[in-house]
């Protein structure tokens, strides 16, 4: 199978992700805008959660560009893996903006995006091991410290959740900006195959 079927697929259910996160965002029945300040734990944690969903976008579009076709049914699989933990998002946000960060709400967010990272970890070692060592993939992701490091974040997190849950949030935050940049390794391999 092509691999377009498959960027399309997730590129749908991420937009679908998005939107029922913003319309997860109640109107205000005030009409001032000392309304909306009560509503800043759920933006901030619809802001987060929107970043989280583009990096997964971002970084899974590089990741599917460096192969030309998906010839397994497992890599399918491990992609609806990735997908199930991210549709999971939507609603750890509305729970976490709405109970203003309690620790159980934070930990559960810390949790799927942990388990959304262990997704994407074996989606990308089953397209790693569908190719050949030499393979752009690779060589790209060589011996991921970055994604390693980010999976060590979110266990931290999901402790300090029931300690402190802004250290815990300051964590989430932190991955977050970490991945905020695409994914410089594929990009660096990609280029270079280009010149």
């Amino acid at each position: 199978m092509r691999k377009g079927r498959l960027e399309a697929f997730s590129d749908g259910v991420l937009a679908i992700i998005i939107t029922i996160m913003v319309l997860e965002i109640k109107v205000p029945l005030s009409h001032d805008f000392n309304a909306l300040v009560s509503l800043y734990p759920v933006f901030l944690s619809y802001l987060l959660s929107f970043i989280y969903i583009g990096i997964y976008w971002n970084n899974h579009h590089h990741l599917l560009n460096t192969i030309e076709k998906v010839m397994s049914g497992s890599i399918l699989w491990a992609n609806l893996h990735l997908l199930f933990w991210l549709s999971l998002v939507p609603f750890a946000t509305r729970w976490m903006g709405e109970s203003h960060f309690a620790p159980t709400t934070m930990a559960l967010y810390g949790i799927i995006l942990l388990m959304a990272a262990v997704a994407y970890t074996i989606l990308q070692l089953l397209l790693m091991k569908q190719h050949d060592q030499n393979s752009l993939l690779s060589e790209a992701i060589g011996k991921d410290i970055k994604g390693k490091m980010s999976l060590l974040i979110y266990l931290i997190g999901i402790f300090f959740a029931f300690i402190s849950p802004l250290m815990s949030g300051a964590l989430y935050v932190l991955v977050a900006l970490i991945w905020l940049v695409p994914d410089r390794r594929i990009e660096r391999v990609l280029k270079n195959k280009i010149d």
